[in-house]
């Protein structure tokens, strides 16, 4: 799915959907950028044979049966990291409402993404999440009462426009699936800041809590519409959440290894990724509207990535 970024929490992907934008993450060293940058871009591939995984069994499976068998899969993955930090530590995590609100979040915008998938071209519904930063800069304006410089809201202003140009409002563009789409981005969004104010909370806490309510939210609604997967759809179900898991350690690496100013704008790979691979599996041709409209997006995601870099340099 679509990054869902470095608090291995969402892109696309996690090991529950939904993550921290990786503008925010913090770098631990930066005396390797070029394997800080190769570690990037793996995660980044990771993340999107993940989608195209999730994509091409949404053909068959409904969106809760795919969040039951993935989330599954994905506990057994973290038991280990859970041993190590604790059950009861990761029971007791702080701030248990608005980590209630944070899984929330979390669980819709991963719902969102399978379903909106389903039904449009992986591209064009990575693109709408790729408007996600663009979301947050304006969420955090309206929703925390964040001051922001007139340079940043065009900034903001422009990758709207963008997403606009993405949905191609003289077309079919206001379809279900694209409003879908674009909800699951608003919850991408939401999750993001929810997770800056939960800074306290080990990472493994983070992903331990949305993993389960992703698994109790496919519990709810598998039993409709189920059909027992044959054994190569089982693995390929269950290594959505290894694949995931692998893509976000690859991630989280690389912010240690090289700057995040450094290694971020490589995130913008999985568009041309998305477009290959719904190319060669899915037979997917991008439209024109689309392709300006996320080369609009994500120069603002940019921009506005850079503009908070000045900020928290000068600041």
């Amino acid at each position: 799915m679509a990054l869902e970024a470095a608090d291995a929490s969402h892109a696309g992907d996690t090991l529950g959907t939904g993550s921290a934008s990786m503008a925010g993450a913090e770098t631990a060293s930066g005396h390797r950028p070029g394997l800080g940058i190769t570690m990037m871009l793996v995660g980044i591939l990771l993340f999107v044979l993940n989608d195209v995984m999730g994509k091409w069994l949404m053909a068959t499976y409904t969106v809760g049966q795919v969040l039951l068998l993935r989330s599954f899969a994905a506990l057994l993955m973290l038991s280990p990291f859970i041993w190590r930090e604790g059950f009861l530590t990761i029971l007791r995590a702080p701030q248990p409402g608005l980590q209630t609100l944070r899984v929330i979040f979390s669980t819709l915008e991963v719902a969102a993404f399978y379903w909106a998938v389903s039904y449009l071209p992986l591209a064009d519904v990575m693109t709408f999440y790729m408007a996600g930063p663009i979301f947050v800069a304006a969420l955090a304006v309206m929703v925390l009462g964040e001051k922001i410089s007139g340079r940043r809201w065009i900034i903001i202003l422009f990758g709207f426009a963008g997403v606009i140009i993405a949905m191609r409002p003289t077309s079919a563009a206001f379809s279900m699936a694209s409003l879908i789409a674009i909800f699951g981005s608003l919850c991408f969004a939401a999750l993001m800041l929810t997770t800056r104010n939960l800074r306290k909370t080990s990472d493994t806490s983070l992903v331990t809590w949305q993993t389960v309510a992703a698994l109790i939210f496919g519990a709810c609604f598998a039993p409709v519409g189920w059909v027992t997967p044959s054994a190569s759809d089982f693995i390929l179900l269950s290594l959505l959440g290894i694949v995931a898991a692998l893509a976000h350690i690859c991630v989280n690496r690389s912010l240690k290894l090289a700057p995040a100013n450094v290694v971020v704008p490589y995130q913008y790979t999985q568009i041309a990724w998305a477009m290959l691979f719904g190319y060669i599996f899915f037979g997917d041709i991008p439209e024109s509207g689309m392709v300006i409209g996320s080369l609009v997006i994500i120069v603002a995601g940019f921009l506005i990535f850079i503009d908070e870099q000045r900020a928290k340099n000068t600041g």
